[in-house]
């Protein structure tokens, strides 16, 4: 079953995840205040299906994540901000429906490299006032 941990536990393992949103909040300011996160998008997601695929494995599915993506997204990659992604990859696009036979899992590199994606370096330059590093 998925571990339940306290919330300072949780929130110290996923600062230093790339998909999270404190870790990228102060990275790309622009000039309105408004920040751009590194979560896939559902276009990003349709962008590169098929390279998600391509670096995925595919799992005989546990019956403890039924109806429960954010459980799964939590074991493989220890962030429930991909749950997401979980239920698209695989074809769901309801709760109710996440029960499967077989679970197709990305590999989390190949998520990292399409949330560069949101990252326009064709921005126009004063769109982006700062990047910290």
């Amino acid at each position: 079953m998925a571990s339940f941990q306290s919330i300072e536990v949780d929130v110290k393992q996923n600062i230093r995840l790339p998909v999270g949103l404190d870790f990228m909040r102060t990275r790309y300011k622009t000039e309105n205040e408004l920040f751009s996160f590194p979560s896939p998008e559902i276009a990003t997601i349709d962008k590169y299906m098929f390279y998600l695929l391509r670096y995925s494995t595919q799992q005989k599915f546990d019956l403890r994540y039924s109806m429960r993506p954010d459980y799964l997204s939590y074991d493989e990659y220890g962030t429930v901000l991909l749950d997401k992604l979980l239920m698209i990859v695989n074809g769901v696009y309801c709760v109710e429906e996440f029960v499967l036979e077989n679970v197709v899992i990305p590999d989390f590199q190949a998520i990292n490299y399409i949330c560069q994606d949101k990252f326009d370096p064709n921005k126009e330059v004063d769109e982006l006032v700062e990047v910290n590093w």
